[in-house]
């Protein structure tokens, strides 16, 4: 399976789709270990999953394309 050899390219803009995603991960591992972050959990989360979502429909349509 050449799964792991598919090259795509990304925009600066798609990028930062997955670097948010990215981001709130740290900030919901960050969160379950320190209080502060757990007044936030919410919108952590949502801003989480909306970005997991938008990032995994950006992946693949990137590999329909290619």
């Amino acid at each position: 399976m050449n799964f792991f050899k598919i090259k795509t390219t990304w925009t600066n803009a798609e990028l930062i789709v997955l670097k948010l995603c990215i981001a709130t991960a740290y900030i919901l591992v960050g969160g379950y270990f320190h209080t502060f972050f757990g007044h936030y959990r919410t919108a952590v989360v949502a801003i989480f999953g909306i970005t997991v979502i938008w990032s995994v429909y950006l992946w693949a349509t990137k590999m329909k394309k290619g």
